[in-house]
């Protein structure tokens, strides 16, 4: 397969690039975000780019690709509906109307969140605007389109996230989630188990598609290395 990344630097980013490397069926992995992915490989093309809305001088490097893991995503916290919206909404339809019409036969992964809101109609404005978001990629013409909404994710192998907040949390709660992800498999997802659900959701399908944490646990068993 040939992929691409959108969100590479943030932790289930970081985590599907790892998958991505380590899997033998996939050939070519391309990254594409503001800043560097940070990783080198011999099948990895990393590309900085300022403005995500434009992508037209990069077609080129957007053909003949098999999945598109999109990644990328800014917390609500402090911002408005508007620009919340723009960068939510707005960034992600730009770039799977895009891909849609280069790659007609890709399948799409979005990874949305646990309590997105479907009506678009409900009272917490993230919720609503990302159910806006995944009702869009399920009309446009990809092969495939699956919504990821995992809820609580246990980074390993070295990755962090990029906020702070979350870093700091993630530092002081990171060895009781370890002990609830004994508990709770179905619902403490490792980001490893993340990158593995996107390939084999992008390999070979997945039962629907919005998949909530105990279906992203499924999807990840599907294939194990």
């Amino acid at each position: 397969m040939d992929v691409v990344i959108f969100g590479a630097t943030g932790m289930v980013g970081q985590g599907v690039l790892r998958e991505c490397l380590l899997a033998e069926d996939v050939a070519r992995v391309v990254t594409l975000g503001r800043t560097p992915a940070g990783r080198h490989h011999a099948k990895l093309r990393d590309i900085v780019q300022g403005d995500l809305f434009d992508l037209g001088t990069i077609e080129a490097e957007l053909r003949d690709l098999d999945a598109c893991f999109f990644c990328l995503g800014v917390s609500s916290a402090g911002m408005t509906e508007a620009a919340y919206r723009r960068l939510t909404h707005d960034l992600t339809l730009s770039v799977a109307e895009r891909l849609a019409r280069l790659n007609p036969r890709m399948t799409f992964v979005y990874v949305s969140g646990a309590g997105t809101d479907s009506s678009e109609q409900g009272r917490t404005m993230w919720a609503r605007v990302k159910g806006q978001v995944e009702n869009a990629l399920t009309r446009l013409p990809f092969k495939a389109v699956f919504l990821f909404r995992p809820g609580a994710i246990q980074p390993l192998h070295g990755i962090r996230s990029k906020t702070r907040a979350y870093r700091l949390g993630y530092a002081v709660l990171g060895p009781l989630l370890a002990l609830l992800r004994l508990a709770l498999p179905r619902w403490i997802l490792p980001t490893e188990s993340l990158g593995q659900a996107m390939l084999n959701a992008a390999r070979h399908g997945a039962p629907k598609p919005i998949l909530e944490s105990p279906d992203i646990h499924a999807l990840a068993q599907g294939e194990r290395r």
